[in-house]
Formats: structure tokens, sequence, C-alpha cells
């Protein structure tokens, strides 16, 4: 995880590291819930207690981050996001779910979302925030456009689900518009 990093606060969230402590049978069984994961190549696993433990232990020792995404106040547990960080490239891919399904449409993804990217860009001097989604999952490409990222490109019919092609975008945002 990256050296320093304590934790973040949105207007309504707290994003903190994911702690050995989180991994519990309602976060399991989020990773499990296929609408939950219906947009996420983690549809295709069973996610176990030791699964997801070596899971938080990959980001160990490494420039990423696996955040714990709680409630301002009640510190409530309602989702992760990662971030896959390339300090050579300037670039943070990064990535959510919002598992406590109660947090859904509330508004909490988005600021979680909006504060991981401006601290990317904005303490960590990343040049770079990418992130991609299906153009099914419109939430998603929601959150992204609303962060002031813009679409780069797209793969056309790349994944498939339900058994249907669907078509990958990918965003990003840079530090500073490109001349």
């Amino acid at each position: 995880m990256i050296d320093g990093f304590v934790s973040l606060s949105g207007r309504k969230v707290l994003l903190r590291p994911f702690e050995q402590s989180d991994i519990t049978p309602e976060y399991v069984a989020w990773l499990n819930d296929p609408e939950t994961v219906r947009y996420s190549n983690q549809r295709f696993i069973v996610h176990t207690e030791s699964s997801c433990r070596a899971y938080r232990e990959s980001f160990l020792n490494t420039p990423n981050l696996f955040l714990s995404v709680r409630t301002q106040g009640e510190d409530l547990a309602i989702g992760t996001m990662t971030a896959y960080v390339s300090p050579q490239h300037g670039v943070a891919d990064i990535g959510i779910m919002i598992g406590r399904k109660s947090a859904r449409g509330q508004g909490t993804g988005q600021d979680a979302w909006n504060t991981l990217v401006s601290w990317f860009i904005d303490e960590r001097r990343i040049r770079k925030v990418a992130a991609g989604a299906m153009g099914s999952n419109k939430a998603m490409i929601r959150v992204m456009e609303r962060s002031g990222m813009h679409c780069e490109a797209v793969r056309p019919r790349h994944e498939l689900l339900d058994g249907e092609p669907q078509d990958l975008h990918f965003y990003g945002k840079y530090a500073q518009a490109a001349d």
C-alpha cells in the first residue's frame, strides 16, 4: 500500500485501508452476490474468507491501494475501492464496489470516487486517473463522467454479460489538460 496512507474523508464517506478485520461474512457475501458483482469479473469466482485474505495480502508492499469505503459518522462498511498505481507512468487505475445495497443510489459511491480521484491528482500528483466499465453499466459510466473523467476508448464487444457481447468503455482524467 502507498506509504503513509491513513485515510481520506469525503462529504459522506471515509476511505481507509482495508484491514484483516474487514473480512466479515457480510463482506464475503457481497462478493458472492450476483447482483453486486454483475459487471465485475469477480462474478466468476466463489469467494471465501481465505480468498479475501489472499487478495488483501496481494496489496501489501506494493504501490497499490485496497480501501474500505465507510459512512462518515457511523463508520459503517458500505464497499471497497482499489487503485492499481504505476509510479513509473504516473497513472492510477481505480475501481469501486458498493456492496451494501442500502447505500446504493445515495451518492456515497460518487463521493468515494470523487474523493479518491481528487486525492490522486491533487495530493499524490498522479498524472492520470483511469477506469473502465461495460457500456451497459450505466451507473458506473455516470460516476466516471460526473467526476470529470472523459471516455478515451471503447473496445467493442470485448466481454460477455449473460452471454451477450458488451463494449468496454475506458475513461481517464488528467492532472493537466492535454496540449
